[in-house]
């Protein structure tokens, strides 16, 4: 893919020396340290993995840091074994056999984490298991009256969509990991997509889960709403498998519209486009899709002037300028398209990265300004808004600019998290908190909180085998 000539110009990365990068084909990893027998005998042979090359595809997430340590040749997160159980059973046996045998358990769905939830801190675990649920990717039931359906949690978002769009509905869920992320990822990471605008947060479809933990198995949720106590879907949705694995998810869904317009609007300032999104928020009408670029990401990503306003409708937007519908409709076209650039920045010799945040409306102007200063002079700074409630919105930024090291990354990502705590703004929005984001989480909701956590980690998974680090940090 070719860079546009506005990062060239700005950055001048195409004539920098791109860092030497290893084919995945010539790395190694440790030798394996799992005996695959038990594995097998709970789920056969075939589908107990110990080569090199399903273990190194399980390796990492997709942050910028992790492909730069997999592009040096680091694959030191390789797993030991990748287990594919086919049934909730499975799973729950897979689970109780590797608390025994104290084996870290590390979930797997689309592997599309950028917080590093798939680098777990495994050192006192005699090894480390992937559970691949790949293999459980079955449509279990479509209630068309209640308009529900309950998915297996391995299945992948445009195989639910195309079984869903047969029957006349759509989820109305699209992430920019869509083409590979899984219905049980969506719901342990509280995914938001390109369309929550219209259709909401997937942790705000969800109906009800089944769960696996070393402990035992749950099913939680019967009722459209209930009193019965508080909400444990809650305790799940967003646990980044720590507290178990949601082997199925029942959400809701809707009808498949006939059609839907994308148009483009244009602001002459990002604090106009901001007053304009947020009265669409809090008085409607709200189209399925409302994604407000700033002016660097409007002149980079769209060759725009001024800050796009991009809808999915054809209503009219009061004190913009309308552009018309194929600026709307190349966006449409290319929406998922940004991680394959990004490979194409990184072979050229750049970094590139993202972050987000959200606060409320009150709060975001001064938010947005604080946390772009915080990025300093070194990066090209573009941001959206793409998720919005009545209350507040959310803030993607994307960074551009020439190579550093993932620990240099790390230092201005804490520069700019305490940036962000500082100016009432959630350290993620729908990135989720991995080990990133896990010591700002803490300092987020409190150290009752994270004891809290703690406290059902420990019912659920006594010998702390899942996904250890991630999300909850060890006492002490």
């Amino acid at each position: 893919m070719a860079l546009t000539p506005a990062i060239q110009s700005l950055l001048g990365v195409l004539n920098t020396a791109p860092a030497d990068t290893k084919p995945l084909t010539d790395l190694l990893p440790l030798p394996s340290r799992v005996n695959p027998g038990p594995l097998a005998d709970i789920v056969g042979a075939a589908d107990v993995h110990t080569d090199d090359a399903a273990r190194l595809r399980r390796a990492s997430g997709k942050s910028t840091p992790d492909l730069l340590r997999q592009r040096a040749g680091d694959v030191s997160y390789a797993p030991d074994v990748v287990v594919c159980p086919s049934t909730h059973e499975q799973v729950q046996a897979l689970l109780t056999y590797c608390s025994s045998a104290r084996l870290a358990v590390v979930p797997h769905g689309g592997g599309t984490s950028v917080v590093g939830g798939l680098s777990p801190q495994a050192d006192r675990f005699a090894g480390v298991v992937a559970i691949d649920l790949w293999r459980l990717d079955s449509l279990i039931e479509l209630d068309t009256i209640s308009r529900t359906v309950t998915l297996s949690a391995g299945m992948r978002a445009p195989a639910a969509e195309a079984i869903l769009n047969e029957h006349g509905f759509t989820l109305g869920h699209f992430p920019q990991s869509f083409e590979y992320a899984t219905i049980g990822g969506f719901a342990a990471t509280r995914s938001s997509g390109q369309a929550s605008a219209g259709y909401g947060r997937f942790d705000s479809m969800v109906v009800a889960l089944t769960v696996a933990t070393p402990a035992g198995s749950l099913t939680i949720g019967r009722a459209p709403s209930s009193a019965t106590g508080p909400d444990l879907r809650q305790l799940f949705l967003g646990s980044e498998g720590s507290l178990g694995i949601i082997t199925s998810v029942t959400v809701r869904v809707r009808a498949l519209p006939r059609e839907t317009a994308y148009r483009g609007w244009s602001f002459t300032s990002v604090d106009k486009g901001m007053e304009a999104v947020r009265a669409l928020a809090q008085d409607g009408p709200l189209p399925t899709v409302l994604r407000l670029s700033d002016e660097m990401e409007s002149t980079l990503q769209h060759s725009t002037d001024g800050c796009l306003l991009l809808v999915g409708s054809s209503q009219t937007i009061p004190g913009a300028t309308a552009l018309g519908p194929e600026i709307g409709e190349k966006w449409l076209r290319g929406r998922y398209a940004g991680p394959y650039l990004r490979d194409a920045l990184l072979d050229a010799g750049a970094f590139v990265e993202t972050l987000e945040t959200a606060a409320f409306w009150s709060r975001l102007p001064q938010l947005y300004r604080a946390v772009r200063d915080a990025f300093g002079d070194t990066f090209l700074v573009l941001c959206h808004i793409s998720h919005v409630y009545e209350t507040g919105a959310s803030l993607y930024f994307t960074v551009v600019g020439s190579m550093i090291t993932p620990l240099q990354w790390a230092e201005v990502k804490a520069r700019v998290g305490d940036t962000i705590l500082a100016n009432g703004g959630t350290i993620s929005h729908h990135h989720g908190i991995g080990t990133d984001h896990r010591d700002w989480y803490v300092r987020e909701v409190g150290e009752l909180a994270i004891d809290t956590l703690r406290a059902a980690k420990q019912r659920l998974d006594p010998h702390g085998i899942l996904n250890p680090g991630i999300l909850i940090p060890a006492s002490g």
